[in-house]
């Protein structure tokens, strides 16, 4: 059976770089892998055959006799058809990325990095839409001061590994090839503390309570997130990672916010919606007087401009929209009814209820049909 060419097994260019080869094979090592697929006989093979192409082309040498003659010219070179499977260098490959696939320290030596930490500030629709400074309390771990974040007793050091030899990695066999693992003694860290520090009890952090002063800019919503780089939790003789505020809008009882607009319901005196009027109406900022034209009807909606929310993404701000209800004057006197009586006789005539006349019609023929 013929075998594929390498370059299209990784999915990448004959003139690849070392970086772009890497990438490739990691991607497929992460889908492929028999730890993650351990009931697809095909993703096994997948996984082998990725492996077989990184492993050549990876390797200068390798890759220049591959490019020139082919699966032949690697023969008896760890690759090319019928070379053996068990005769790649997967401590290399393993070693060098799948470190960082699945977890552990490794062969490299980078240095841990503390977890990122979420904390949920709640605001009000004014602070989220206006911006505001705030003042956090959190639960941080913080690098341990007696051992500077070794775990180590002040005056003694960790030890390399004795396991591992202080790779991190142990090489573990599966079936007829091998893989790299981390190492269950020193979880992967490639060190031991033998004298733990008192202070930290060898974690290297303690858990403190911080105040951080957090700048929310104009216009967030629900979801949004500030990042406080190297405000997260800590990692033993890492670096430390970075804090997210998750912002929660609470409810407002006056306004809806739909984007950058704002709306809102406001009820308007009989009086002022036959005769016109101007009423006062809440603003962010202040209050707003809102111009009310005679013989104005229930549900008409005012819009007033630039008043309305912002976004984080720009400084321009929305609209307010206003809908009037019309409220109906209740706890009259005798006199007082006696007079809308009179005022209800005097205003029977179809020209002055158009809404009513219309629904009416409606209504009629509706039910003639």
């Amino acid at each position: 059976m013929s075998q594929r060419d390498y370059y299209e097994v990784l999915g990448v260019s004959r003139t690849a770089s070392d970086a772009e080869l890497k990438k490739a094979f990691k991607k497929l090592a992460m889908k492929y892998h028999p730890d993650r697929n351990p009931d697809d006989p095909a993703a096994n093979e997948k996984f082998k055959e990725a492996a077989e192409a990184y492993e050549i082309l990876s390797d200068s040498e390798k890759k220049s006799a591959y490019d020139q003659f082919g699966h032949a010219g690697v023969q008896g070179m760890g690759g090319g058809q019928g070379a053996g499977f068990q005769d790649f260098n997967f401590g290399d490959i393993f070693g060098d990325i799948f470190g960082d696939v699945f977890g552990g320290r490794s062969s490299s030596g980078r240095t841990a990095r503390g977890q990122d930490l979420q904390y949920t500030l709640e605001l009000s629709l004014k602070e989220a839409i206006l911006g505001v400074k705030k003042t956090i309390k959190i639960p941080v771990d913080k690098s341990c001061d007696d051992c500077s974040g070794s775990g180590a007793k002040p005056g003694s050091s960790p030890v390399t590994c004795s396991q591992c030899n202080g790779v991190g990695q142990v090489r573990m066999q599966q079936g007829f090839f091998s893989v790299q693992q981390p190492c269950n003694a020193c979880r992967g860290e490639g060190r031991i503390i033998q004298d733990h520090c008192s202070s930290c009890r060898g974690a290297g952090v303690k858990q403190e309570t911080k105040s951080l002063s957090v700048s929310i800019p104009s216009g967030v919503d629900n979801g949004d997130k500030v990042r406080l780089t190297g405000e997260g939790g800590a990692a033993r003789g890492g670096h430390t990672g970075d804090l997210y505020v998750a912002i929660q809008v609470t409810n407002n009882e006056i306004f809806e916010r739909d984007g950058r607009d704002l709306y809102f319901e406001a009820p308007i005196p009989f009086e002022i919606a036959v005769l016109g009027g101007t009423i006062n109406v809440p603003g962010l900022e202040s209050k707003i007087a809102l111009k009310i034209p005679s013989y104005t009807q229930t549900g008409k909606i005012f819009r007033i401009k630039g008043k309305g929310a912002a976004s984080v993404r720009d400084s321009r701000r929305g609209d307010l929209l206003c809908r009037v209800i019309v409220e109906t004057p209740v706890n009259l006197s005798k006199a007082q009814l006696k007079i809308f009586e009179e005022f209800a006789e005097s205003i029977a005539g179809e020209e002055h209820h158009p809404i009513k006349q219309s629904f009416k019609k409606a209504s009629d023929q509706f039910h003639n049909k």
